[in-house]
Order: structure tokens, then C-alpha cells, then sequence
């Protein structure tokens, strides 16, 4: 393996750029395709964005995602044959292609041509697919945009021709209309879901109409309210409740009798006396605010009054049924030939009475509930007859002679003035409320009704809800909520648009209507009109005509106008994407439905509900079986990301700060893969950087330092040991780390396999945290090897494969950073593969530990509350302590405690002793409290008896109860879940809590005795000079692997005092500093000093440390001996030797196996040196052996 810099000097983007080099020089994606080809199928559905716009953090989430699951699978045996798509057509497009060519009006369309007009919208569709490459390849994203697919490509439309023919041949296709959320500003209706995405409050006015009872004696009128006034010229009915009251009231101050519902009569205006005008409207009302544009039924009324004066009750009251059928005179003349059927009273549940008249007036053309209650009361018809009188502009048709040409809502003014003058007005005014506007244009929605072609959605209703069961989806209660209630509503869908840019509907009719073909390949097309198709667009297809199959007399067919919704397009990708059933049909067949889908809970209402629309009616099964439903990415501040506010950092911005990797782990670990909101923080990113990659970095680089450190020293170089051969290991920490190591491994197939993602980043976080913290942290003696050669490479090989394995089950989710390191470790590893990413994911090998993966966290929260007590009573870790305690019932968990893991908590805690006490009694007092989180729901009104009793439990219930693992209280059987057992200390007798104290998690309990000893003096003098050396050594900024030589001068008269201290603890502060501390006194005169500091007042002691390079020492008894005593030659000797560059001499030492011999001074005779023996490589190694000796 290579040496590697230091973390501070490690660029995360950097090396992220390196990797997509090594990736693209080895074609990593493509070979790891062609690696798998004969594996099974894993097939992805990747929803196709549109190219219009630049990617934001929505699409890196949700790329993130289907990259992790797919890497997931490859490297467990799939072929996951990766696809790019495109959303080529629909409004975004038309709606930029408008605003470029000033287009307003349907007719500019014509003008232009639709050839020109398509041609553009072609040219502006793929603009972005460049940029978009970048960002998602920088990301780490596989996937294959040179055999992408685009909804606007031939192939793909026919699919599209495909699927609706097999609709249409199953009788789910019909025409008609259907009320929609229309665009005036793009000309086209919208879904509920686009309508729904841009509500503004509005100021619009509401009005009270009179609509006189025809062959009432009273002369009486029917009142009914409305905010959208354009409608009143399309009336053909009244609806009322039949089962409501309605009483017949008289104004007291005009004479005026109107019919309304009881329970509104306060929602009428209120009148003062006044001079008696014949037909004269009442007094407008002041502003007021509503809720919703529904007409004639939410926003309440200004200037009503519960209790109505103005107005006095005639006769009895009656239902709503008695009123069905009751005439009433138009208030216009428009549509005059409905008389016989219309203008007249109906009934519906939806009118209620929480606002307007109980009344509501009915325009068909213009209302959903108005169209299905005048088809189901026969005022109209259903089918294509419908009169619509407002244009795809928006406005008045010639049907309308007062208004013709007015756009509707400009048009609401002059229709109350027209009211007025009829004297018909009883009331007006307005209301702010919350109204939807057109998501592409900005302009406010009307509903119209718009002919269409539907697929019979609510047929298939209850085979929708049983496919919906046979899906897994995370989270669940998407699929269980929000999807399921969708589906419980459905709606016939109108899947065609009254537009250009999109794949035509493949319907063509004859003149008279009666002969209709549905084309279902382009080759049907072709036979049947005799030419040859290359292009389905419109402009290329809409002058194609058929003959008719009934004869020349009756003419050629024509393909209707309409194009299909986009997402009729998209829901149906799983077809499309692939040609089918014109190619690739084994494919299909062998593998639908699709394994995988995931986007945003957006898509619950749009994409996700189209496929399974499609799916369930063209082969009655979902279109996939397992969905990841990610939630919205926001701003900072909680608003939604917007370039206008510019309220979020770029994207490209945090990656080239921070790297991709830091971005995909801190979106995956996140709220938003539970389908909530995240508020998008850059710090945050950074934070994953700091927590975990560095850590994470510095394990890794502590393995390099210490592998290169054995070939450094003479060692032969570092191989890793086989797994089977570090499983016998009897180093408990080894245990530990391997049985963590397949515990990580079972987790993560285990929640990967159920699509958790939010789940297994926690994980993996907690596992490299206890890596770093505990396994490199209390093994850096043997790691450094100061154990031994042997039991240092039996501890960095099982590092080696602890941080090789996690390396593999973190490539899914960390591609670069894993394979940085992969392609490091794979140095020493024969055989290996090219990359990370053709590896196998993990199995599991040997047998997981449990006992002692739960003895090491115990060890870890023990050392935590240890720690909690030292800060509470102002206890440095350097102060060594005299014992600890530590109090379980678990025997077992005792021993581990006392023994394999003793000497960790010992020097971790600096404490001389530790105690095991499974007397829970001993030292503390045990009371129950309720989990008041849990048991609250299950129990209800019993929780306070039952609280009460569980607080009463005695010491010897608690243990009990603990040993059991359950009891019953009050009739309820409680477990170990619904009860928290909690331990107090209780002091010894004869010592105050300043003496000994205590720390506890309610599981196990930590005391320390924290009386001062003076026999514990020297230690913490011991760890205040290894504490000094330690921080001189960053300071002059060495490596953990420069080795160095520390000396040691003390600066105090009696130097007694430091001197017994540093014989008392020289067997501590050589293993903590690595090479024994050597007294100032035995410097050689040649040695270099790298780095000095003098210390005063450490424990009274004062001090001074030297940091040097290693510096030859000679036996000069021995190496006048190899000249026979002659000192001349000894000298020359020594000069030569020192003279030689230190690296080289040590190697040629190592090289004659600790010998070399000298025959290049001139003049003196060879001799052969002997390390050890005539010299010493270092002034430690002379010290140590004299010291033997």
C-alpha cells in the first residue's frame, strides 16, 4: 500500500474526480454490465424528468436513491440494466416555446404552422441533457444516457399507440367531457394534481341572484349565491338539499319574497327603512373574507346577521324534495332551446349549509358536481353534445351575444351590472380566498368542460386497491394513506389534450363518426393509408387519411386533433422504454412487474399512480413491487428552493466544497428518505465530512502508517492474514470487532432488502464511530506493534478486514470514497478486482458473538458515565483514581467486565482497580416508573391506577419482575418495554458523595472512589509528561510513524523527586510513547534536536523534553577491540559510520541480517560491525541494553 497524506491535506472533491478518470479509463460502468449479463434481472423504472430545467437537490435525492438500490443489487448478483429517460413533451414545453414565439392565442398556433411549432418545441427539449450528465455523473450516479430514452422518439410513441389500443379494444376507452382545472393562459386542462400546485389569495366578488318561481301567487324567487358570475349566463338548473328546510320569506322594507334554506335566511342582507323601490337590488356588502371558489357553497356572506329582522316568515316551512321539479324563469336568454328539460329545480347532497342559500345554480359546462347532477336529473345528456359557451382562450363563444369575445373572469363586472339592471341582484360584494392558478402561465383556472378521451378508471377500482396490497412501499403509509385514499377516489382519466408538442392520440373517423380505428403499430398505419411513417408528430401525421372500409362514398377517416397527456406518456414507460411488444417481449414478460421505482411524494398523484393504472389495465398487475418514497428538499429557511430568492447554495457548489459523497450521506441519512421534509443546511454536509469521513480516513490511515511502518523497521511487507486464521483470534477486541463486522454485514442485506435506507446510514455511522473509537483507539499499542510483530499483524490484518468489508457494504452508498480506499488496499491483496464496485457484497462468515458485542457496548457506557463522574467533581482523566465499581446482575457480562475487557477500562479511565458487584442492592435502591409513551395509548383511562401501582412496586417486586421480564397490574400484563427500572445510588456508610459517587443508565451502575492517594502521585505525574511529549510531537508536526528519541532533563534542584517517578513508571510511559525516556544527560553530540519546550508547575514538578532524530551510539569498548586497540582507527570508524545516511545504513544492516562489513577506509583494514554489539541504530536501543546488562 501507498502512503497516504494526512486528513487535513485530503481533498474529498479532488479525489472524487480522480475516481471518475479511473472509472471512465476502465469503462467501470459498462464492464460491471457486461459482468453480469447472465445474472438475473433486477429491472429499475427510472422516471423520466424533463430536460427543460437544470437538476436541483429533488432529482440528486431521488438519483441518490435509485443509485444506491441498484449498486446494492448488482453487487448481489443482478443485471440492473440502468436507463436515463426524458419527458420530451406537454406544457413546459409548449408553455417556454409560447413565451419565446409571443404565441397567446390557439389560432397564432395555426398561423405559424403546427410544423414550425413542433420544430421548435424539438429544438429546446434536450438543451440541458449536456449539463444534466455532468451534474448526475458527478454524483456518482451509474447510469446509461448514451442509450437513453425520450418520450418523443418514434419507438417509444409507438408503445405509446400500443397501449392505448389495447385500452380501447378492452372497452376502457370512451369520449366525452369532462369538467377539468382549465388553462387559459396555456390553453389546455390540467390534472387535479397540476391544479393543485399554485393557489393564491384573491379578492373575487360574490353575488345573491333572484330566479323568479314560475306560477308562484306569491310572486316568490328563488336565491341562490355564487363568486363566479361568468357562469350565470350558462344556467340550466337550481340545486337544492331534499333534505333541508326552506321557508318563503318577505322583506319587510321592499316587498320582496325569496325562497331559501332555513338554516341561511341570516346569510340574506339586512335592510333599514328606506323609500319603496319597485325591483330595486339591496345594498352591496362590504368586503369579506372565504375559503374556496367553490360556487354557491363555501365563503361566508358579509353583512349577515344570525337573527335576520329584515326579513318575516310566510306560511309553513317545506322540504327541499318539494321543491324538485318547481319551474323558474331564466336570466338569460341564451340557451332558450333547453327550455323544455332546463330551468328548473333538482336535488344533491352537495349543496350544504354552511354558506350561500342553500341554493346553488348550475352551469354544467362549468362545474363537476353541476355536470353530474344535470346528466343524472336528464337536464342534459352525456356525450359530445354539450355546449360549451367559453373557448380554449377563455373566452364568451358567439353563443354569448352580450359578452362574445370577453375573456370570462374581465367579464364578471359588466354580467352583475347586467343582473342589476334585469333586477335581479339581491346581493353583492367580495371575498379574498385561496384560488388556483396555472402552475406554467400564472393565470387563474377555470373549470370547463372539455371533450376528451377517458380511460374507465373507476371500473378497475377494485382491482387498483388489490394491486396497491400486492406492492411494498417505504414508507408504508404512503401506500396505506395517502396512495389508498387516491385510489378510493379515482376518476375516469381524460387522457387526451387540445394541444401540439405531444404523441398524438391514434384515432382516426370517418365523417359521420360511425367508423373509428384505433392504430396499435406504425406499421398498421402504413398498410392501412398506403405511405410510408418516419415521424409521429403531429405535423407529420395529422394530413394522413384512410379510406373507409365501407366504400369510396363514404369517404376517408381522419385522425382526431387531440395528443396524449404526458402522463399517459410516462405511466406508460415500462412499455415504451423498451419497444415493447415490437422488441424485447421475453424480456418484459419474464420480469413484470418491475422490481424497483422511487421519487417524490409527489408522485403518489402523478407518476405513481399512472403506472399502476396502466398496468392493472393492460395486464391487471401493479406495474412494480417495491417503491421508495422520498419527501421534499427545502430551503434553509423551510420555504421551497427558489432561484428567484436564491435561497439554497448551487449544487455543484457543495459538491465542489465538499465532495459527492458527503452530499448523497447526508440527504440519505435524513427525514426526507421517510418521505418528510428536510430543510437543506450546507453546514450540514460539512458535518458529515468532520463526523464521518475523517474518522473514517484516519483508521484507514493509521492501517497504511503502521503496514508501512513493519517494512520500515525490516519486517517483511504487510499481507493481509486469511479470515478463518484472525476468526480464532484471542484478542477480545479482534472478537469483538470481526462478530460487529457480520453483524454490520446480516443489518445491512437484512434493511437493504427491505428497502430501508434510513435505517442502514445509522447504522453504518454507529459502526465506523465504534471502529475508530474503540477498536483503533484501544488497540493502538498492539496496531504500533508494541506487542510484538505477530500479534501487531494479527491486529492490523483483522483492521485490514474490518475496514476492507465495511469499504464493500458502503461502495452502494459512498462510491468514491470507498473505492479510493479499495484501490489502496487492494495493493496487497492478489487477486483483487479492478474496483470496488465488482465486488460481491458481504456474507455473512462465522458465527456472530452477541454475549460479547453487548460486553463492549456495556464497556462503552460504563466509560461514559465513568467519565460523567470525573467531570462532576472536577477529575482529569490524568488523575489516576484508586477503584472502581461496577454493579449488574449480568454474571456473564461480570466476567467480561473483570476480565478480557479489564485492562481497557483500567487505562482508559486511569483507575488502578476495577470491581465487580452483582449485589443490584448493594450500593443503590431500585424504584419502577411507567413509560408513560407507551403505555398512555394501550391503556387510556387505566394508566393512572396502574402508574400508581407500578410506582409501588417493592425492591423485591422490581427484582422480580426483572428476572421474569414481566407482571401483572391491575388485570394488565406489563413487560420490560412498559416499565423503567431505575437505579439510585446509596452511599456507603461512613463517606460523603466528595469520597465516592456514582453514575448509572437504569441498566448497569459505575462508582468511583474518588479519594485522594498519594501511592497514586507518581502515575499521574506518568501521564502529565506522556500528555507533554504527545503535544510537542503535533506541535513540531510528526507523523505517528516518525520515529523519534525523547529526552528528559529535570529543572528542579532536587531532582530525586522526578527521577523516582520516571523509574516508577517506565514500563507506562515507554508503551505510551513508544521507545523509553531517556535522560538528558545521554544525548550524543551529534544528535539533532527537532523540537524542545520546558514545562513548570506540572504536579510541582518543573521539566524540559527534547524531541530528536535517532542518532547513532557505539560500544567504543567493542569497536576498539575489532582494531586491536588502535584508537586512530576506531575514530575512523565511528566518522565514516556517522557520516553514512541514516535510512540507507539501516537498511544495509537490515539487508546482512544485522551485520555489515567496513573495507572502504583507506588505510585501515575491513572489519565487521555488529549491531547491538559494536553500534546501536539508536541511543533507546544502547540505553535499553546497558540497562539489561
Amino acid at each position: 500500500m501507498e502512503e497516504v497524506c494526512e486528513g487535513k491535506d485530503f481533498s474529498f472533491p479532488h479525489q472524487e474526480e480522480k475516481i471518475l478518470e479511473h472509472w471512465n479509463s476502465i469503462k467501470a460502468f459498462e464492464t460491471q454490465l457486461s459482468r453480469t449479463n447472465d445474472c438475473p434481472e433486477y429491472i429499475f423504472y427510472d422516471g423520466p424528468p424533463f430536460a427543460t430545467g437544470l437538476p436541483h437537490y429533488g432529482h440528486i435525492l431521488a438519483g441518490t436513491i435509485k443509485d444506491i438500490v441498484t449498486r446494492y443489487h448488482s453487487m448481489t448478483g443482478y443485471h440492473v440494466t440502468r436507463r436515463f429517460g426524458w419527458d420530451c413533451h406537454g406544457l413546459p414545453v409548449e408553455n417556454e416555446i409560447d413565451r419565446h414565439l409571443g404565441i397567446k392565442r390557439r389560432d397564432d398556433v395555426f398561423k405559424l404552422g403546427i410544423d414550425k411549432y413542433n420544430e421548435a418545441c424539438r429544438t429546446i427539449v434536450t438543451r440541458y441533457v449536456e449539463e444534466w450528465e455532468q451534474v448526475i455523473t458527478r454524483t456518482g450516479r451509474w447510469i446509461d444516457f448514451k442509450n437513453d430514452y425520450k418520450t418523443m422518439d418514434l419507438k417509444f410513441m409507438e408503445s405509446v399507440w400500443w397501449v392505448f389500443a389495447q385500452l380501447f379494444n378492452k372497452g376502457l376507452v370512451y369520449k366525452g367531457f369532462k369538467v377539468m382545472p382549465y388553462s387559459t393562459g396555456c390553453k389546455t386542462p390540467l390534472s387535479n394534481f397540476e391544479a393543485g400546485q399554485n393557489y393564491k389569495d384573491v379578492p373575487d366578488p360574490e353575488i345573491m341572484v333572484a330566479f323568479p318561481i314560475v306560477g308562484d301567487p306569491d310572486k316568490a324567487s328563488f336565491v341562490a349565491w355564487t363568486t363566479t358570475p361568468w357562469t350565470l349566463p350558462s344556467n340550466l338548473a337550481l340545486c337544492v338539499n331534499a333534505n333541508f328546510t326552506y321557508v318563503k320569506v318577505r322583506n319587510r322594507y321592499t316587498g320582496k319574497i325569496f325562497v331559501v334554506a332555513e338554516s341561511r335566511l341570516s346569510s340574506l342582507p339586512s335592510e333599514k327603512p328606506k323609500a319603496k323601490v319597485a325591483n330595486g337590488p339591496a345594498g352591496d356588502s362590504k368586503k369579506s373574507k372565504g375559503s374556496s371558489g367553490k360556487k354557491g357553497q363555501e365563503g361566508e356572506s358579509a353583512g349577515a346577521t344570525e337573527n335576520n329582522e329584515s326579513f318575516e316568515k310566510l306560511g309553513e316551512t317545506f322540504s327541499g324534495a318539494s321543491l324538485v321539479g318547481m319551474k323558474y324563469e331564466p336570466l338569460f336568454n341564451y340557451f332558450m332551446e333547453f327550455s323544455d328539460v332546463a330551468f328548473r329545480v333538482i336535488a344533491d347532497n352537495y349543496v350544504t349549509n354552511d354558506s350561500g342559500t342553500g341554493i346553488v345554480h348550475c352551469a354544467p359546462a362549468f362545474g363537476e358536481d353541476d355536470y353530474r347532477v344535470c346528466i343524472e336529473n336528464q337536464v342534459i345528456s352525456k356525450g359530445e353534445n354539450l355546449i360549451v359557451a367559453v373557448d380554449d382562450d377563455g373566452c364568451f363563444t358567439g353563443k354569448i351575444t352580450d359578452f362574445s369575445g370577453s375573456y370570462v373572469k374581465d367579464a364578471d363586472k359588466d354580467i352583475i351590472e347586467a343582473v342589476k339592471a334585469k333586477g335581479r341582484l339581491v346581493k353583492s360584494g367580495s371575498f379574498t380566498h385561496s384560488y388556483p392558478f396555472c402552475w406554467r402561465s400564472d393565470t387563474p383556472l377555470i373549470y370547463r368542460a372539455v371533450p376528451s378521451w377517458f380511460v374507465r378508471v373507476e371500473t378497475l377500482k377494485e382491482k387498483l386497491l388489490e394491486n396497491n396490497k400486492q406492492t411494498y412501499w417505504v414508507p408504508d403509509y404512503v401506500k396505506e394513506k395517502r396512495f389508498h385514499n387516491w385510489l378510493e377516489n379515482a376518476r375516469d382519466w381524460a387522457v387526451s389534450r387540445s394541444r401540439f408538442w405531444g404523441t398524438p392520440l391514434p384515432v382516426w373517423i370517418s365523417e359521420d363518426g360511425e367508423e373509428v380505428i384505433v392504430m396499435d403499430s406504425v406499421d398498421k398505419l402504413e398498410k392501412l393509408a398506403g405511405v410510408e411513417v418516419f415521424d409521429l408528430h403531429r405535423h407529420n401525421i395529422d394530413h394522413i387519411t384512410i379510406p373507409s372500409g365501407r366504400g369510396p362514398e363514404f369517404g376517408v377517416l381522419r385522425r382526431v386533433e387531440d395528443v396524449f397527456d404526458c402522463w399517459f406518456e410516462s405511466g406508460s414507460m415500462p412499455y415504451a422504454y423498451i419497444h415493447y411488444p415490437f422488441e424485447n417481449a421475453e424480456l418484459f414478460e419474464k420480469n413484470f412487474p418491475g422490481h424497483f421505482v422511487a421519487e417524490g411524494l409527489d408522485q403518489t398523484r402523478g407518476w405513481f399512480y399512472t403506472l399502476m393504472v396502466l398496468s392493472t389495465a393492460l395486464f391487471g398487475k401493479p406495474a412494480f413491487r417495491n417503491l421508495i418514497c422520498n419527501g421534499l428538499v427545502l430551503a434553509e429557511d423551510g420555504k421551497k428552493m427558489s432561484k428567484k430568492l436564491k435561497n439554497y447554495p448551487s449544487p455543484v457548489e457543495v459538491i465542489n466544497d465538499y465532495g459527492a459523497d458527503a452530499l448523497r450521506l447526508y440527504l440519505i441519512n435524513s427525514p426526507v428518505v421517510r418521505a418528510e421534509t428536510l430543510r437543506f443546511k450546507k453546514e450540514g454536509v460539512y458535518g458529515v465530512v468532520k463526523d464521518v469521513f475523517l474518522p473514517w480516513y484516519n483508521a484507514y490511515r493509521f492501517l497504511v502508517q503502521n503496514a508501512k511502518r513493519l517494512e520500515i523497521e525490516g519486517g517483511a511487507p504487510f499481507t493481509p492474514i486469511d479470515l478463518a486464521t484472525l476468526q480464532k483470534s484471542s484478542n477480545v477486541l479482534d472478537q469483538w470487532i470481526n462478530s460487529a463486522t457480520q453483524s454490520l454485514v446480516h443489518f445491512v442485506r437484512q434493511e437493504m432488502d427491505g428497502y430501508r435506507l434510513y435505517t442502514v446510514v445509522p447504522y453504518l455511522l454507529k459502526f465506523l464511530d465504534n471502529l475508530t473509537n474503540i477498536y483503533v483507539r484501544f488497540n493502538r499499542k498492539r496496531l504500533k506493534g508494541r506487542t510484538g510483530e505477530d500479534d501487531c499483524r494479527t491486529a492490523l490484518s483483522t483492521l485490514y478486514n474490518v475496514l476492507l468489508t465495511s469499504c464493500k457494504v458502503m461502495a452502494p452508498f459512498t462510491p468514491f470514497f470507498t473505492e479510493v480506499l479499495y484501490q489502496n488496499m487492494r495493493k496487497v491483496c492478489n487477486g483483487s478486482e479492478e474496483s470496488i464496485h465488482f465486488c460481491s457484497f458481504p456474507q455473512e462468515e462465522g458465527e456472530r458473538d452477541e454475549r460479547i458485542e453487548q460486553s463492549v457496548a456495556r464497556m462503552m457506557t460504563i466509560i461514559d458515565l465513568a467519565r460523567n463522574i470525573r467531570e462532576r467533581h472536577n477529575k482529569p482523566l490524568k488523575s489516576p483514581l484508586r477503584e472502581m465499581i461496577v454493579v449488574h446482575p449480568d454474571a456473564d457480562f461480570l466476567d467480561d467486565i473483570a476480565g478480557k475487557l479489564r485492562e481497557y477500562v483500567l487505562e482508559e479511565l486511569n483507575v488502578r482497580l476495577l470491581a465487580p458487584c452483582n449485589d443490584t442492592l448493594k450500593y443503590a435502591s431500585l424504584c419502577a416508573e411507567p413509560d408513560f409513551s407507551v403505555l398512555g395509548k394501550r391503556l387510556g383511562r387505566s394508566i393512572k391506577d396502574v402508574a400508581n401501582k407500578i410506582k409501588a412496586m417493592s425492591q423485591e417486586d422490581i427484582l422480580a419482575f426483572e428476572r421474569v421480564g414481566e407482571v401483572t397490574i391491575a388485570t394488565h400484563c406489563l413487560r420490560q418495554t412498559d416499565i423503567k427500572v431505575v437505579r439510585k445510588f446509596k452511599c456507603p456508610d461512613g463517606m460523603t458523595e466528595k469520597e465516592i459517587d456514582a453514575a448509572g443508565d437504569g441498566d448497569v451502575l459505575v462508582i468511583l472512589d474518588l479519594r485522594p492517594d498519594e501511592s497514586l502521585f507518581e502515575a499521574g505525574v506518568a501521564r502529565e509528561v506522556v500528555n507533554r511529549i504527545q503535544k510537542l510531537r503535533k506541535k513540531v508536526s510528526l507523523e505517528p510513524t516518525d520515529v523519534v528519541e525523547v529526552y528528559f532533563e529535570s529543572l528542579d534542584e532536587d531532582k530525586s523527586v522526578s527521577q523516582q517517578v520516571l523509574t516508577s513508571q517506565e514500563h507506562y510511559i515507554r508503551d505510551a510513547i513508544g521507545s523509553p525516556l531517556l535522560p538528558s544527560t545521554m544525548m550524543p553530540p551529534q544528535v539533532v534536536i527537532i523540537g524542545e519546550e520546558s514545562f513548570h508547575g506540572i504536579s510541582n514538578l518543573s521539566f524540559k523534553i527534547y524531541l530528536a532524530r535517532p542518532a547513532l551510539m557505539f560500544n567504543s569498548d567493542a569497536s576498539l577491540a575489532l582494531y586491536s586497540g588502535n584508537t586512530k582507527f576506531m575514530h575512523g570508524l565511528q566518522i565514516y559510520l556517522l557520516s553514512r545516511d541514516y535510512s540507507n545504513l539501516k537498511s544495509d544492516f537490515q539487508l546482512g541480517k544485522g551485520k555489515i562489513t567496513v573495507s572502504c577506509i583507506e588505510n585501515q583494514p575491513a572489519v565487521n560491525v555488529a549491531l547491538g554489539e559494536h553500534m546501536f541504530l539508536m541511543v533507546g536501543d544502547y540505553y535499553l541494553r546497558t540497562k539489561s546488562n
